[in-house]
C-alpha cells in the first residue's frame, strides 16, 4: 500500500505540474496578441521561460530519484518476502519428529530442541539483515546438517570440507540453505541406506565457491516444482546481477550443484 501511494503522489504530482505550465501558456499568448513586440514583455517572456526549464529539470531529476527509491523499496520487500518462504519445510518435519521423541528419548528430546531453537533464532533474526559473515552462514549449516543427523534413524554420510580465508567476508543470509536442503529433502529422506552428502565452500578476497553433491533414488524424483531453487535464482538476481553463476546437473544417481559468488 505504501508503494501505491506514492506512485498515486507522483503521478499527481506530474500531472499538476503539466497543467501549470499549459495554463501559464496560454496566458503567456493572450499577453502576446495583447502587448505585441513591447521590450518589457519580451524580458518577461525570456525570464519565464527560463524559469519553466529550470523547474521542468528540476522536477525531471525529482522524479528520476522517486522511481529509483520505490525500485530499491520494492526490491527490499521482494527480498523479504522470498527470505520468508526458506526452510518451512524442514522446520515442519522437525517439530513432528520432536513430537514422537519427547517420549521415546528426552535427552536426545532436549538437545534438538536448543539446536532447533538456535537455528530459528538466526533465520528470522539474522536473516532479516541484508548481510551476514561467512562463518555464521557456516555454523548455520552445521546447525542444519546436525539436526538432520539426530532426526533419521539411519546412518548418513556427511562430509564438509569448509577453505575460508576470511570468516568475517559478507554474504547474503540464508543462501546457501536451499542447496543443502535440497540434498536432504531430495535425497537423503529417499534412501533407506548409503546415504550421502558431499559439501566443499571455498572463498578467498574475491570469490565464493560453494559446491554440494548427493546421491537420490532414481525411483523416487520429486515431482516439486523446484520453488527452492526459483527462489534462491531470484535472489541471486537481486543482490549479486551479474555477479554469480548458479549451475545443477545429475549424472546417473549423483545430483550436483554449484555456487559462485564474486565478492
Amino acid at each position: 500500500m505504501k508503494l501505491i501511494r506514492k506512485l498515486l503522489k507522483i503521478q499527481i504530482a506530474g500531472w499538476a505540474k503539466l497543467t501549470f505550465f499549459i495554463v501559464t501558456t496560454l496566458i503567456i499568448l493572450i499577453f502576446n496578441d495583447i502587448f505585441g513586440e513591447d521590450e518589457s514583455f519580451v524580458i518577461f517572456s525570456m525570464i519565464f521561460f527560463l524559469v519553466m526549464i529550470i523547474e521542468v529539470t528540476r522536477w525531471t531529476f525529482s522524479q528520476i530519484k522517486s522511481i529509483l527509491v520505490l525500485k530499491k523499496e520494492k526490491k527490499q520487500v521482494e527480498l523479504l518476502h522470498l527470505k520468508s518462504q526458506v526452510n518451512p519445510h524442514f522446520f515442519f518435519n522437525t517439530l513432528n519428529n520432536l513430537y514422537g521423541l519427547v517420549a521415546q528419548d528426552t535427552d536426545k528430546a532436549q538437545a534438538l530442541i536448543l539446536k532447533l531453537s538456535e537455528m530459528m533464532r538466526y533465520s528470522i533474526y539474522e536473516g532479516e539483515n541484508d548481510w551476514v559473515s561467512l562463518d555464521e552462514e557456516v555454523i548455520y549449516l552445521k546447525n542444519y546438517i546436525e539436526l538432520h543427523k539426530m532426526r533419521y534413524h539411519k546412518t548418513i554420510d556427511v562430509q564438509f570440507d569448509i577453505d575460508i580465508v576470511d570468516g568475517n567476508k559478507k554474504v547474503m543470509p540464508l543462501l546457501f540453505i536451499i542447496l543443502l536442503e535440497n540434498a536432504f529433502k531430495h535425497g537423503v529422506e529417499n534412501l533407506r541406506k548409503d546415504a550421502f552428502v558431499s559439501i566443499k565452500l571455498e572463498a578467498n578476497k574475491s570469490e565464493i565457491n560453494f559446491k554440494i553433491e548427493n546421491n537420490f533414488d532414481a525411483e523416487e524424483i520429486s515431482k516439486n516444482s523446484g520453488i527452492g531453487l526459483k527462489n534462491l535464482r531470484r535472489r541471486l538476481e537481486l543482490v549479486y546481477p551479474k555477479k554469480h553463476q548458479l549451475e545443477t546437473s545429475i549424472k546417473g544417481t549423483i545430483y550436483e550443484a554449484q555456487l559462485n559468488l564474486k565478492i
